[in-house]
């Protein structure tokens, strides 16, 4: 078996042949009437075309040569007869055309005896010679990291990986057009910021040169300067864009991801729940077709009821423990007895952490209501227990996809919680939440009663039942030290 070296040097001598012959083997660009999918949708007998495509099989048989090609929209099959050309010209196209390679044919629509649309080749031209052989149709690209890195291979190889990212296209254009119907305005909102308001996570810092100062790539989609928003007398705003997160890799979290957060002035958390789940099904419905789902090892249907799970009596329930009248140590021997590892010794990640051991075992669809105050900085109160807040979070297949509140707009509250918040990250709690100062002076000058959630790609990744990173085109990678 030849080497890659070997290979590439043999290409190498037919680029070489190309130039030779005068032909540019990488020109600006081409000529074509159609695309393949739109030649084979119109196709009529001797009818003459012009097509374009990226050679994907070679199968010379004596005085014929057959190769399929395909443009990316469908693949097509293309013949070129000895009878049709002198013995130089063929020869010529035998002796430089590799599978890899990107061409540009000219010749007459066909159908072989076995019922095959072709084109009769009269003329071709080399678009782009590629210098390294295409993976094996049938074995591809085995190692994941491999093909997490040359994502470009594992697309064109893997017809089902590229169909993924047409649903994940469609997915955020459904939302979009949903939002669109129900008149939000889509706004852009900062993506440097001085502060990391709207969620708790760790941020990247990156330094603004001119003004001098470090910055924080956003955390969420704008939630505070949406916010802003209501009080400035927009209604409904909402928001699709990339988020950042300096936290670990898992099926679930990814460093770099797109969300969507919308904002709804005069409404609460229980309008926000009716919307969340008119707009999951219509994306379950135009995406895929169904509202039934097999995820992780469990099955789900969003065309059911959503239940309603109360936070703290779930957790007393699974784990015996009441999360409002624990002490710490408690929480942490029940952790330990349950052999679930925690980080930090804060009530608010203890809390946190228990939550997310009874979180495991619910399939959905459910929402989640009734969290503790603690960990909802952002959210308003419930009227019988200040304690709680009027926080809801969609629960699928275990996991938690989805985030919304009846947002606090009490200053003098919100200004407290912010207090406690700056408490945790002098402690060493990376996670918690940066107090936004501008933020409580703006809800000095008012902001209506308002509903905000929040989802992301996680919600695409579990109705197609992959890890996250596998749903994104591009992953971030480490670093290699061969750049040949």
């Amino acid at each position: 078996m030849s080497s890659l070296e070997d290979i590439r040097q043999v290409r190498l001598e037919k680029l070489n042949k190309l130039k030779e012959a005068g032909i540019d083997p990488y020109p600006a660009g081409a000529d074509f009437d159609f695309s393949i999918k739109e030649a084979i949708g119109n196709f009529e007998e001797d009818k003459e075309v012009k097509l374009v495509g990226r050679v994907m099989s070679l199968r010379p048989q004596g005085g014929l040569s057959f190769f399929n090609f395909t443009d990316g929209t469908e693949t097509f099959q293309g013949i070129i007869k000895k009878e049709d050309f002198d013995e130089k010209d063929f020869s010529f196209f035998e002796d430089t055309v590799d599978i890899g390679d990107f061409i540009q044919v000219k010749g007459k629509m066909f159908t072989t005896k076995r019922g095959q649309q072709s084109v009769i080749i009269s003329d071709w031209k080399m678009l782009s010679k590629s210098l390294r052989p295409l993976p094996e149709k049938w074995h591809g690209l085995q190692d994941i990291e491999e093909r997490y890195r040359k994502r470009y291979l594992d697309l064109l190889m893997n017809p089902e990986e590229r169909e993924l990212f047409v649903k994940k296209a469609k997915f955020w254009n459904t939302a979009r057009n949903f939002f669109n119907k129900k008149e939000f305005l889509e706004v852009e909102t900062p993506s440097l910021e001085i502060t990391t308001g709207g969620a708790e996570a760790r941020p990247f810092v990156t330094h603004h040169n001119d003004f001098d100062m470090d910055l924080y790539l956003r955390i969420s989609v704008g939630e505070l300067w949406q916010k802003r928003l209501m009080s400035a007398g927009f209604p409904k705003t909402f928001e699709i864009g990339r988020i950042f997160r300096n936290e670990g890799t898992s099926p679930d979290h990814l460093q770099e991801f797109t969300n969507l957060e919308f904002y709804w002035a005069y409404a609460d958390y229980n309008d926000g729940m009716e919307l969340v789940k008119e707009l999951y099904r219509e994306l379950a419905k135009e995406v895929f077709g169904t509202t039934e789902f097999k995820a992780k090892g469990y099955e789900f249907d969003l065309a059911d009821d959503w239940r309603k799970i109360d936070y703290r009596q779930e957790v007393l329930d699974k784990t015996g423990i009441d999360i409002l009248e624990a002490s710490e140590e408690e929480m942490k021997n029940k952790l330990d007895e349950l052999k679930v590892k925690y980080e930090g010794n804060n009530r608010e990640r203890l809390t946190d952490t228990l939550w997310k051991y009874c979180r495991k075992q619910i399939a959905g669809p459910a929402f989640l209501i009734n969290h503790p105050k603690l960990v909802a900085p952002l959210s308003k109160s419930t009227k019988d227990n200040q304690d709680l807040v009027e926080r809801f979070q969609v629960i699928l297949a275990g996991s938690e996809i989805g985030n919304g509140y009846s947002e606090l707009n009490d200053p003098v509250d919100q200004k407290e919680r912010f207090e406690n918040q700056q408490k945790l990250l002098e402690r060493g709690d990376e996670e918690a939440m940066m107090p936004d100062w501008e933020f409580v002076e703006m809800l000095e000058y008012g902001m209506p009663p308002t509903c905000g959630f929040g989802f992301g790609e996680r919600l695409f990744s579990t109705l197609v039942d992959k890890p996250i990173r596998e749903t994104q085109l591009f992953p971030l990678m480490r670093s290699t030290t061969s750049n040949k």
